[in-house]
């Protein structure tokens, strides 16, 4: 007795995404299901980058075949396809960017920028193609963390500034065009200005994704970059501490106003751990991440500790996820990464490529 399409296919409906919760004939991944007796091959594609997650979600399927009578050889094929996803009403996207994700926080020294860098290290580390931009005009931290602060951008056509590569991600940065010990004194206007043009003059080449570690707070460049730059969604990074929860609730709140959805939050410095004991105390308090997304209905991406291998590693140019892949570290950030990238591929897709262009003219 032969297999068919459609029992195959309702077989499928009972293996769930690990990543998503949701059954993969339904979230319609299921691509070019083909049965020649019972043999049976069909491809998956993921709207997030998932390279780690290849073998087991292989695996996954196979076991979920497993149970049909007289099945045959099973070929899949598991692939990622990250698209444009809606952003605010009325702003374009960006050419060459795909979609744009804001790290913010409500204060400064809650580690945003850290955070920043290792989110897009991991989700390069995933497969995907990632740039990130330094927001902090005042204080840019990505020239030094990435380890090209003495390094210049070049322009290729005369219009547009090319970005520099650092682990394999695309970087910009106001570090790159100044000294290093050039204050920027610069009024709000200034700086929105600068923003804008770092942004809108960088070359980007493909990007999945764009990261931008926004300055600390909600003025003149946070509230910019939310309503005139097409923003995917917001990561908002926050310590368990009580003071720096405060500022953590009006960073997302203006986020709200301005229409941008919350990914998640990321609780920083959740834990210490002493590097010479193992003692694990929560200096900074407990819980007040989890707190904050329960209060606002959004959620918990992950808690990452305070941990000095993160500080060492970070001022010496090679990020932990670049530095020590494969370690207990990497992998939390791996896990946030991989839980940001699936928020977004959840969201709607952006359809105005598909539209057509109307012009009137006077005949």
């Amino acid at each position: 007795m032969s297999l068919s399409p459609e029992v195959v296919t309702e077989a499928l409906k009972s293996a769930i995404d690990p990543n998503t919760g949701r059954d993969f004939v339904a979230s319609r991944c299921i691509r070019n299901l083909a049965v020649s007796g019972n043999d049976v091959s069909f491809e998956v594609e993921l709207g997030y980058p998932a390279q780690s997650q290849v073998q087991r979600i292989r695996d996954l399927l196979r076991d979920t075949l497993a149970t049909l009578p007289a099945l045959g050889k099973v070929t899949i094929e598991v692939h990622s396809r990250v698209v444009a996803h809606a952003v605010q009403q009325g702003v374009k996207l960006l050419p060459g960017v795909k979609n744009i994700i804001a790290v913010a926080s409500g204060k400064g020294g809650v580690g945003k920028s850290t955070t920043a860098a290792n989110l897009a290290l991991a989700l390069a580390a995933e497969g995907a193609r990632v740039g990130i931009l330094d927001a902090d005009i005042y204080g840019p931290s990505q020239p030094q963390m990435l380890g090209i602060g003495h390094e210049r951008p070049v322009s290729e056509d005369g219009k547009t500034m090319t970005p520099l590569t650092a682990h394999g991600l695309q970087a910009m940065s106001i570090g790159f065009l100044v000294d290093v010990e050039t204050p920027m004194v610069w009024r709000g206007p200034m700086a929105t200005q600068a923003l804008t043009q770092l942004l809108k003059e960088t070359a980007w080449k493909d990007l999945d994704y764009l990261i931008v570690d926004m300055p600390p707070g909600t003025g003149d460049i946070q509230l910019t970059l939310s309503q005139s730059v097409p923003v995917t969604g917001a990561v908002i990074v926050t310590t368990p501490q009580d003071i720096a929860l405060l500022d953590a609730r009006k960073g997302l709140k203006m986020f709200e106003k301005v229409g941008v959805p919350i990914i998640g939050v990321v609780e920083n410095m959740s834990i210490h751990i002493c590097s010479n004991c193992g003692h694990e105390e929560p200096i900074f308090g407990t819980g007040g991440g989890q707190k904050l997304c329960a209060d606002y209905g959004v959620p918990f991406l992950g808690a990452l500790p305070l941990d000095l291998q993160i500080r060492s590693e970070a001022d010496s140019g090679v990020p932990t996820v670049a530095a020590d892949p494969d370690g207990r570290i990497a992998k939390i950030y791996k896990e946030i990464a991989r839980k940001v990238a699936v928020n977004v591929a959840l969201k709607a897709k952006d359809m105005t490529h598909k539209f057509p262009s109307i012009v009137v003219q006077n005949t």
